[in-house]
């Protein structure tokens, strides 16, 4: 017994060693991986930047800087007529961000031993007015024209039903506080209430001049669809199938969103338009899969993210007629998550 046990002891032992050795080695790649980043943030920019100052007065493309050097993460500012002109970088790091001309709001990853996610409002200077955490990955944020109304969308996990695929928390603040998580509407579809638990919603856009009226991605049991949201009524409606992140156009006529065309396995997402008053949907001629959700920069004009496979960690911000044949151009180089303020 006396000999079992001194070896049980020594396995023990040698069991916590190995783990310290593993947690000092994990410890000390963080600290190298952490200062090389900070590194790499110090150095100079890629780009053309100027230095951190208010939003602009006129029109403007806000974004997430994504041009190695310093700057690189925060959100930053060109103006409308110049987007390949130098940017005006914020101090202010954003995974996601979206404007008015007196605020922006900012979905954020707080790292650390335990990383955490987080929803910051800034005002025009870029200071801080208020934060709320979040429950997940940031994934969509979108404010309303007035500024009145933010919504978010992030990834979460250990839902039990999403055992694959992907489940996701979506909110509106209101002006008086919150409304609370998308799912707890009442979703119709074809007139009857969906009550399954696997519902999501994600990807939230708010109608132009009606207050009450949003629209939003609905999805359940491998079935999606565009919903018209009431904030008073607390509905989500199911208005058209395959719709996923829609953006209103500035005179809400039209719908743009991603559809994909791939598969459950392989997604691919086309660009498409959707005509709210006629019903008749386009696809466009972008090839590449679009996993974003689009931006109208007017009511002929669409903005889309799209990753720079030559580099980790880059991307591109595109541009892509709505007309029949519209091919993409590039609009802004090294930038992600285009907001139109105008």
């Amino acid at each position: 017994m006396t000999g079992a046990l001194a070896e049980s002891k020594l396995r023990w032992g040698a069991l916590l060693a190995v783990t310290a050795l593993v947690l000092v080695a994990a410890g000390i790649y963080a600290v190298a991986a952490y200062q090389r980043f900070e590194e790499s943030r110090n150095a100079a920019s890629s780009v053309g930047v100027t230095a951190s100052q208010p939003l602009p007065a006129g029109s403007f493309i806000l974004f997430r800087n994504t041009a190695s050097g310093q700057g690189y993460g925060d959100a930053a500012t060109v103006p409308l007529a110049s987007p390949g002109g130098p940017r005006a970088v914020s101090g202010q790091e954003c995974d996601r961000v979206y404007g008015t001309q007196e605020k922006v709001v900012c979905l954020k990853t707080n790292r650390g031993l335990v990383t955490a996610f987080e929803a910051a409002v800034l005002d025009r200077n870029w200071d801080q007015q208020r934060a709320w955490p979040v429950p997940g990955i940031p994934s969509r944020t979108r404010i309303s024209a007035d500024g009145s109304m933010i919504a978010t969308t992030v990834f979460v996990s250990g839902h039990s039903y999403a055992t694959s695929g992907f489940s996701t928390a979506t909110e509106i603040m209101l002006p008086e506080g919150t409304s609370g998580n998308l799912e707890d509407f009442a979703l119709m579809v074809n007139g009857e209430r969906l009550v399954a638990t696997d519902r999501n919603i994600w990807g939230v856009t708010f109608a132009p001049g009606q207050s009450d009226v949003f629209y939003a991605t609905a999805a359940s049991s491998g079935r999606i669809w565009l919903v018209r949201g009431s904030l008073s009524a607390k509905t989500l409606t199911a208005i058209h199938d395959h719709v996923e992140c829609p953006s209103i156009s500035p005179d809400g006529q039209r719908i743009a969103y991603k559809k994909n065309d791939g598969g459950a396995l392989a997604a691919h997402w086309k660009v498409a338009v959707l005509d709210l008053a006629t019903g008749q949907e386009t696809v466009l001629s972008e090839k590449r899969s679009v996993d974003d959700q689009v931006e109208w920069l007017d009511n002929q004009n669409l903005l889309y993210g799209l990753a720079d496979e030559s580099t980790d960690g880059d991307s591109n911000i595109w541009k892509l007629g709505t007309a029949s044949g519209s091919q993409p151009s590039l609009f802004i180089a090294h930038a992600w998550s285009p907001s139109v303020v105008r």
